[in-house]
């Protein structure tokens, strides 16, 4: 079964429908049981860093999940805010996070641009780069939902499996193994979304 990780940070209900969409089957928890019980794992999330970290810390399942993952391999997604809590740490807070991707979370800096808006907001393409089990590089043309102010920096660049261009290249979408993470809500971006959230669940 699909865990949906509920620590109050996310679009949960959004995701489930998704998930149903694609024949799938999810539930919500917040408990080492209910991770121990998961076949794969989605953290989705709005919000901020430390804010994130601190739910999962209170729910007493930070250890669970990096068990779960790292040791026994269950596939996770972490969505925004959850693709940002895989990673080592944030300029947006103080707190670690999961450490589960070498990567730091990075503010968007536009000093020599004004005309560029933080946050970035809106549709953006987004291209795959290197092998990966999640987005398709067969179609042309793919458009994803965006809403951060942070982004992803990866210390291993061969980590990346999907980059977007707002004042310059990003990551979009990153694989580490069986651990996946993307800056966008595939959940609000319709039939793109559909197809990764399926890419996911056929994993």
């Amino acid at each position: 079964m699909n865990l949906i990780i509920n620590c109050g940070t996310g679009n949960f209900s959004s995701v489930a429908k998704m998930i149903n969409a694609t024949g799938g089957k999810s539930f919500f928890g917040s408990t080492s049981q209910d991770i121990d019980k998961a076949s794969k794992i989605i953290l989705p999330g709005v919000g901020s860093f430390d804010n994130g970290m601190k739910a999962i810390e209170l729910a007493s399942i930070k250890e669970k999940i990096i068990e779960k993952v790292k040791f026994e391999n269950v596939p996770i997604l972490g969505i925004c805010l959850g693709m940002h809590l895989l990673c080592r740490s944030s300029e947006e807070g103080s707190l670690n996070g999961l450490n589960l991707v070498e990567a730091e979370v990075k503010k968007f800096y536009f000093p020599n641009n004004d005309k560029i808006k933080i946050p970035h907001m809106g549709w953006n393409i987004v291209k795959p780069v290197n092998k990966n089990s999640l987005i398709s590089s067969h179609k042309k043309e793919q458009r994803f939902y965006f809403a951060h102010s942070y982004k992803v920096v990866v210390d291993n660049p061969n980590l990346t499996i999907g980059t977007s261009y707002y004042g310059s290249d990003f990551c979009a979408a990153f694989q580490k193994k069986n651990i996946f993470g993307v800056q966008f809500h595939p959940e609000k971006s319709h039939s793109f979304g559909l197809e990764l959230i399926k890419s996911f669940m056929e994993l």
